[in-house]
């Protein structure tokens, strides 16, 4: 952004204008702002502290969803639930309010204004959107007064990264006022989190718009809305400064299809997130497992493993190994499903599954050629960890030190090798092998026969 464009910026966010001072450029701009009513069927909203633009508009589709209470208690911090009444209006969804914010900048602060505000609730079998505007920025006190009033029939809000931004950014924006006190809800349910835990492994980004074209329209479904003509999100805030500087009002209709998008997504994503929990709760009524995809079950595997559900979550581990996963997040289902079997006292699950992951570092370095350097270092260290937990195993467990000695032995030398052929960063090989060296030198220290040393000595063939 060049020098002239961030003192457009900053004249384009000035206190409001003196109506009287200018009249002329007024009048201009109370043109653009019936224009923009217009193009939407829209009308403006009066209350004691004045104007603002709304519109509404009711979809039938994403359909309501009916959650079960075990199901949102894995979205909120254990607990929250068991407060006198928070269960009885967190499972009715015609308490939600789904709330999505289009801004003048990504960084929040005093000087970032929410300058359309977007709601959405469940009504009439479908959802109801509306969407508060400022037409300028002395309209904002009359939209935060009639948020507060939507947010105080509704007490559960729902949002998409709203805990981190568009909350707080709202709640900046009613002190500053300074008359007008936030709503604040009794419940926030944040479907960021959840939709990181499920589908980063499967997608990476789990960005709002990904989401929507990988997991909510596909496995053969089909959104009732595309955004195939939608507009670039960091374009917003240039549009609404060209509008307020008295640009055109086309280009703002588009802002307010992006936020219709926004909402009806979240809506869906809730729906998708919550029946995904159902199942991982066994309940008869949600989808079967086999309808979801392997990566998602592990990420609800991994969910409802953090959250103390462990038979679930064991459960959920080994339907997602035997329905087939990606070679790296195989090997992360394994290990922490070993990891749980440990923390059970299930060694003879545990143990085999550690050999499965020792084993694959061999596997993967005959196939190195068809694999990355990146998945090539990470199969060798969970291999390594393998042996180890392996090696506590037999010689705290089982009292084998001479077997926990020769585990790690071959993994000491499968360092070594790994290390000769690059397939290792020298810094982290280092700090690998003092650890393993470290173990052996103790083992050695405990033998009971003098076969350990030489079987050391000599060396593994790998090496």
């Amino acid at each position: 952004m060049n020098l002239s464009d961030k003192f457009a910026h900053v004249a384009a966010l000035r206190p409001a204008r003196k109506r009287d001072v200018e009249s002329v450029r007024a009048a201009e701009l109370a043109a653009e702002c019936d224009r923009l009513g217009q193009l939407l069927g829209a009308q403006a909203n009066r209350n004691r502290y004045g104007e603002h633009l709304s519109y509404r508009q009711w979809y039938a589709t994403p359909e309501m969803c009916l959650p079960d209470v075990r199901s949102l208690a894995l979205l909120l911090p254990q607990g929250v639930l068991d407060a006198s009444g928070v269960a009885e209006f967190a499972a009715d969804p015609e308490q939600w309010l789904f709330l999505d914010t289009e801004t003048t900048g990504i960084l929040g602060g005093t000087g970032t204004y929410a300058f359309m505000v977007g709601i959405a609730w469940w009504d009439a079998g479908g959802l109801q959107v509306e969407q508060f505007f400022m037409r300028d920025l002395d309209e904002e006190h009359s939209l935060l007064l009639e948020l507060s009033e939507r947010m105080s029939q509704k007490p559960v809000l729902v949002t998409f990264n709203g805990k981190s931004f568009d909350w707080p950014l709202l709640e900046t924006r009613y002190r500053m006022t300074r008359a007008i006190p936030p709503c604040t809800p009794k419940l926030h349910l944040d479907l960021l989190h959840p939709a990181r835990q499920l589908w980063r492994p499967r997608l990476g980004s789990v960005r709002l718009k990904d989401l929507e074209r990988h997991v909510l329209g596909g496995e053969g479904r089909a959104l009732e809305w595309s955004r195939h003509d939608d507009i670039d999100s960091s374009l917003i805030p240039q549009m609404y400064f060209d509008y307020l500087r008295g640009g055109p009002a086309e280009p703002l209709a588009g802002v307010f299809r992006h936020n219709q998008m926004d909402l009806r997504g979240l809506a869906a994503l809730a729906g998708k997130i919550l029946t995904l929990f159902d199942s991982g709760h066994g309940f008869p009524d949600a989808a079967h497992h086999s309808t979801h995809d392997p990566i998602d079950l592990f990420g609800l595997s991994r969910l409802m493993h953090r959250r103390g559900e462990s038979i679930r979550a064991r459960e959920l581990y080994e339907t997602a190994l035997r329905s087939g996963l990606p070679r790296d997040v195989e090997r992360l289902a394994r290990r922490e499903l070993a990891q749980l079997a440990k923390r059970e006292q299930d060694y003879t699950r545990a143990t085999s599954l550690w050999e499965e992951l020792r084993q694959a570092s061999s596997m993967g370095k005959r196939k190195r050629s068809a694999i990355s350097q990146e998945d090539s270092q990470k199969a060798l260290e969970s291999a390594i960890e393998a042996a180890e937990q392996l090696a506590t195993y037999y010689e705290h467990r089982t009292k084998q030190p001479q077997r926990a000695a020769e585990l790690t032995s071959l993994a000491l030398a499968e360092l070594r090798c790994a290390q000769r052929d690059g397939r290792i960063a020298a810094t982290r090989a280092t700090k690998i092998e003092a650890r393993l060296a470290h173990r052996l030198l103790r083992l050695e220290n405990r033998r009971a026969t003098g076969t350990i040393p030489e079987l050391i000595r000599a060396g593994n063939p790998l090496a």
